[in-house]
């Protein structure tokens, strides 16, 4: 349980707020590169601020305000040029670092136009990395992006998939590191959902440990079909900092929107079995999921689907005045805990955790995975087909309703193998 004003402390993301400050420290993905090839101006909205992101003609990304310095206009509706994005109001014209280089107008009466050069809209960094474009809007000089090992990974096909969630980022994050959500949610309610309660219940968790290492949390788990050998308690899986989640085979981002909204950013790698070694791909494919069906009833077929019905079933904001915690909540008073020490860093002048700033260290960072060794190596196909966890994920798309075709036939293409459809996961 938290006291109002606590919550309010972790849960407000604007600017100047307690947790704005801490979470605009670091990079958030807002986007696909694949996005901006096939349409260079989104609009964004991170942590309350309102953007628009670009690739002008050169190649150069721009974050920037998103509206005009001259009058205000939208900057979402402005077109491209060599060097930066000109307003499509009266064409004043702002480079990637929200400097205005042209206002051609004033240019006639004034050919040396001096005036622009005092002119300046607020703008943040963007870098392309693993298919995502991130952006960093907190102040200079900017940490190092970070550089996980597994966007290094080699035969694999990889997606990225967004989601807006109408909810506050923080019951999207305290997801996170809550393992025995898995039991009840993704596998007792989903063989309900199927129809087949005569499969009875999942097998129920009896030990779990947490452990903080320097890129965020552990949490580790017995259930009653495993023990201390199985790799999810030698292993385990990773709350990553501050907003992440790394499952072994794919992260998961909770970028802040504002304080009601979050884009949720799934990067999914399947490895391509080896008779279809070398695989390179040249394009990340990223695509949004619905979540909504035809009836506008939450999406409930798909794994993060099913988080999303909880994360919005608690409401645009927690009210964690009310709550209860229990034994198996254990990493959310540690995720909280740590995050009201970030905030007590940053009001210091110090670096909260998980902001990398050695760019030697930051080549390729290793994260725990309980599957390393399969997506280094691969299987055969045959073999492949006959696992118990990974055919799964070579049959079918298990985490976000909606994948496009063009998506399953780029799949089909790398692995060899079809999507199949599905109607509710079968964990």
């Amino acid at each position: 349980m938290l006291s109002e004003e606590k919550n309010r402390q972790l849960t407000q993301v604007g600017p100047g707020t307690p947790m704005g400050e801490v979470l605009r420290r670091h990079w958030h993905p807002i986007a696909g590169v694949d996005e901006l090839e096939r349409k260079p101006v989104k609009a964004v909205r991170l942590m309350g601020e309102d953007l628009v992101l670009f690739k002008d003609l050169s190649g150069q990304y721009g974050l920037v305000d998103r509206q005009c310095a001259h009058r205000r206009a939208d900057l979402s509706y402005g077109f491209v040029e060599a060097n930066g994005i000109r307003c499509n109001y009266h064409g004043w014209q702002f480079d990637p670092q929200g400097h205005c280089v042209s206002r051609p107008y004033e240019e006639q009466v004034d050919p040396d136009d001096r005036g622009k050069h005092r002119i300046r809209i607020q703008a943040g960094q963007v870098r392309a990395m693993a298919g995502l474009l991130w952006a960093y809007i907190g102040p200079l000089p900017a940490p190092e992006l970070p550089d996980w090992e597994p966007f290094h990974w080699k035969n694999g096909f990889v997606q990225a998939v967004f989601s807006d969630v109408p909810c506050n980022w923080l019951q999207t994050q305290e997801n996170s590191i809550d393992p025995v959500h898995f039991e009840w949610m993704h596998a007792n309610w989903s063989r309900r959902l199927r129809g087949a309660e005569a499969d009875g219940y999942a097998p129920t968790h009896i030990r779990l440990a947490f452990e903080e290492f320097e890129h965020g949390f552990l949490y580790k788990r017995i259930t009653a079909d495993t023990d201390e050998n199985h790799p999810l308690w030698t292993i385990g899986r990773v709350c990553l900092w501050p907003n992440g989640f790394f499952l072994g085979d794919h992260f998961e981002w909770r970028v802040p929107v504002d304080d009601e909204n979050t884009l949720n950013v799934t990067w999914s790698f399947i490895r391509v079995p080896t008779e279809a070694e070398p695989y390179h791909q040249t394009s990340i494919p990223t695509w949004h999921s619905p979540i909504h069906d035809a009836d506008g009833r939450w999406i409930t077929s798909h794994v993060i689907n099913q988080d999303i019905v909880a994360w919005v079933g608690q409401g645009r904001i927690a009210d964690r005045t009310k709550e209860n915690l229990g034994a198996s909540d254990r990493g959310i008073a540690m995720l909280r805990r740590q995050l009201f020490l970030d905030i007590e860093a940053v009001q210091a002048g110090r670096d909260p955790k998980g902001v990398l700033r050695d760019a030697e260290r930051n080549r390729s960072v290793f994260l725990p995975s309980d599957s390393r060794d399969f997506f280094l190596h691969g299987l055969p196909l045959a073999q492949y087909q006959r696992h118990p966890k990974w055919a799964r994920l070579l049959h079918h798309f298990i985490f976000h309703a909606g994948q496009p075709d063009w998506v399953r036939q780029a799949h089909a293409e790398a692995t060899g193998v079809a999507i199949q459809p599905m109607q509710v996961i079968d964990l």
